[in-house]
């Protein structure tokens, strides 16, 4: 890179290279250099050379459990995964409070779940939570009809359900292996209807509606604003999916024809509303519920790490973002061809002058009914991995962000909410981000799989930090039954995943190790008995092994994916796939009414429990 263009790139935060996870040297690209430059230099400035670092940040909020020393264990799982008796084919707020009732009742002190933030209502079939419309927002596929008060009020809504159609259509949908989510979209919208008509003829609860939407003001309007307009766009021309493939009359909030439409469609906006209010008003009961339980945490929520660009965020607010640019991560071991996330970036400069405060309004919006949250890709508060329109996700490069103010901000945030702080740790992460972490107390995300000794084989229980959070694995890695069988090898293989075949017998060879050093360090830990044999196929012995020596941590919080329990083997999500496997619809296999009495999970919340006490 010549003197000039290296000037360029570090005034606006472009990093001139970076040190991949096997340590080796990674230059940025001419090319890459300046097609990020294309769009980031537009801005004059950069955020200043003194954000790169954060001066002293005030700590982060700590419950008092964990400030005297308590370790505490809980549950995390995908919402949209929970199979219940009584949902519509989908996890709801009635199945989250259900199961913090029941991880309540097992001695736990937190339930954790997926980000919950709002899709594209008008089409489910976008349904990565991680790649959301808006993170301000709550996906209202998550709410119980049901438990809404206009249903008890609604002799028409109540007449639906119980028809003898409407029930076969439910049954299907709780039966269906995947979430059905044009399904359940269609069901639960058929109610809404109805129960917003109910509202009508009640004026109290209307009166409570206009509060919240006052309490929301114009962040509301506009989100709303956006679901009404991307509806009636796209039921006139699918092709008019996204704000950018709208006509250019639309496609900006202040524009006479938006204004147009808004006041001819006033009752719709209000519709839209409408249902941020009943996601709200349910996920608040949920917390409320595991405060009356006595858990220490309670709602453990999740952060992703940006949104979709074709979106409410976006739209509302696009000057802020920096387009023709994506998210990503470069290769790893499980991901040899780097990651597209596919998620517009905030422009760091403009983000810098406006004090951090788009960031701010995330953090509240996400922390107002959280006990917990994890903040995904934590290391974007310092640089993240950018991606040129057009190029392959090994052919990004780090842009710096104003570190020091964003977790100052959410420093303060987690005092003000009094909500722990975890940051996901993983991947590419640059020494002194984690120093500052730790400085600002926000808890460290480590995963079984990646917690090496010196020599290379798993770490001892003992040998965890004490301020972080300890999990076998993630929604992007396989579950554990999948990882023991080489469930997520083959399938990489067969989707072509994988550079060369070369590469894939590797991974083997390195997975057999590893089984073989799993077993050794259980058998160290007297957590299985020195003639145990390794089997082919994964087995409940082994998970309770696994899931004592998670209990034995020092880490402030031990967190248990259900899946692992039960030995499920198929994962949320395959990174690098978006058609080819069924990413964010797998459910688990046994209905949340079965838990509490299945042998499995009562002894591993008995291995927590022990080793835990609350």
């Amino acid at each position: 890179m010549d003197e000039s263009l290296a000037q360029r790139a570090a005034a606006c935060g472009i990093e001139p290279g970076y040190h991949d996870i096997w340590g080796r040297w990674r230059e940025a690209s001419d090319q890459t250099v300046r097609a990020l430059l294309a769009v980031l230099a537009v801005d004059p400035g950069a955020p200043a050379a003194d954000e790169a670092m954060p001066p002293a940040v005030p700590p982060c909020h700590w419950p008092p459990a964990l400030e005297q020393g308590r370790r505490v264990w809980g549950f995390a799982v995908q919402l949209y995964a929970l199979r219940s008796a009584r949902n519509w084919g989908i996890g709801d707020f009635t199945d989250l409070t259900a199961l913090l009732e029941l991880a309540a009742r097992h001695g736990a002190d937190l339930v954790g779940v997926n980000p919950l933030h709002a899709l594209f209502a008008h089409d489910a079939r976008h349904c990565s939570p991680y790649a959301p419309s808006s993170r301000r927002f709550l996906n209202v596929l998550y709410v119980d009809v049901e438990a809404v008060p206009e249903f008890a009020a609604s002799a028409p809504a109540r007449a639906l359900v119980g028809s003898a159609a409407f029930q076969a259509r439910l049954r299907a949908l709780r039966a269906a292996m995947h979430v059905d989510y044009e399904g359940v979209r269609a069901a639960k919208f058929e109610l809404f209807e109805r129960l917003f008509a109910a509202l009508r003829d009640n004026p109290a609860r209307g009166a409570e509606f206009e509060a919240f939407k006052r309490a929301g003001g114009e962040p509301l309007y506009r989100h709303a604003l956006f679901e009404a307009l991307q509806e009636h766009l796209y039921a006139r021309d699918p092709a008019c999916w996204g704000w950018p493939n709208w006509p250019p009359a639309y496609r900006d909030p202040a524009a006479p024809a938006v204004a147009d439409f808004a006041r001819a469609h006033r009752d719709r906006i209000d519709f839209y509303a409408y249902l941020q209010w009943l996601a709200d008003a349910q996920l608040a009961a949920a917390a409320a519920r595991s405060r009356a339980l006595g858990m220490a945490i309670g709602l453990y929520a999740d952060l992703a790490v940006g949104v979709d660009a074709n979106g409410a965020d976006v739209w509302a607010e696009r000057e802020l973002y920096a387009h023709g640019l994506r998210i990503g991560a470069p290769p790893d071991d499980f991901n040899p061809r780097g990651q597209d996330w596919g998620l517009l970036p905030w422009r760091p400069q403009r983000l810098h002058a406006a004090a951090c405060a788009p960031f701010v309004d995330v953090l509240r919006a996400n922390m107002r009914h959280a006990g917990a949250l994890r903040i995904d890709h934590v290391m974007g508060l310092r640089r993240l991995y950018l991606i040129p329109a057009g190029a392959q996700a090994t052919d990004g490069a780090y842009v710096r962000y104003p570190f020091g103010a964003l977790l100052a901000a959410v420093a303060t945030e987690s005092r003000l909410h009094r909500c722990l702080v975890i940051g996901e740790d993983l991947g590419t992460v640059p020494d002194e981000v984690r120093a500052a972490l730790a400085a600002a107390r926000a808890l460290s995300y480590r995963v079984l799989y990646f917690e090496r000794d010196a020599e290379g084989g798993f770490r001892a229980a003992d040998a965890f930090p004490p301020a972080a959070v300890a999990t076998v694995s993630t929604h992007d890695l396989p579950t554990l039954a999948g990882w023991w069988e080489e469930r997520d090898l083959a399938l990489r293989e067969a989707l072509g995943l994988w550079p060369d075949m070369a590469f894939a017998a590797a991974q083997r060879t390195a997975r057999a190790r590893d089984r073989a050093l799993l077993v050794e360090r259980l058998k160290r830990e007297g957590l299985l008995a020195q003639d145990y044999a390794a089997p082919a196929a994964f087995d409940d012995a082994l998970a309770l092994a696994v899931h004592a020596h998670l209990a034995r941590t020092p880490s402030a919080i031990a967190v248990v994916q259900p899946e692992d329990v039960f030995g499920e083997r198929d994962q949320a999500n395959v990174p690098g796939t978006v058609d080819a496997y069924p990413n964010w619809r797998r459910k688990i296999a046994p209905a949340l009414e079965r838990w509490a009495d299945d042998p499995r999970l009562r002894a591993c919340a008995e291995a927590f429990a022990a080793a835990r006490p609350r």
